[in-house]
């Protein structure tokens, strides 16, 4: 799987098996979806070569991959894995807060009514 030189992204997107079709690839760089070296891909037919960085965005993810070979054929995924180094952050775990978020102070019973509470109110009110 050793290529030369330059390779078009929407080739590389399908040998590395970020997608599963060269016709989604250029569907995903159309849509604006894949930078180059921080450059936005305009074309399927963009170059990259080794040692570009790109940023995908697919499904609600954001991939950074460092490009590490061309490819000459779509292969298994432990020799697509050689194509590129994934430099992604670590996504965050669901339920986990972000470390830096501040939690909401309130005293106890401030917040909102409870239907019990409405009810009551509605009824010193004389809504019926």
């Amino acid at each position: 799987m050793v290529g030369e030189g330059r390779q078009r992204i929407d080739k590389w997107l399908f040998f590395s098996r970020a997608v599963k079709s060269r016709s989604l690839a250029a569907k995903v760089v159309v849509a604006g979806r894949v930078r180059i070296n921080r450059d936005k891909a305009a074309q399927a037919s963009d170059l990259v070569k080794p040692g570009d960085v790109l940023t995908i965005t697919l499904e609600g993810r954001i991939l950074v991959w460092k490009v590490l070979d061309c490819g000459t054929q779509r292969g298994p995924a432990d020799e697509a894995r050689l194509l590129y180094e994934d430099m992604s952050p670590a996504p965050t775990p669901k339920g986990e807060a972000v470390a830096d978020a501040i939690p909401a102070l309130r005293e106890a019973g401030s917040g909102r009514p409870t239907k019990r509470e409405r009810r009551q109110t509605d009824r010193l009110l004389g809504d019926d």
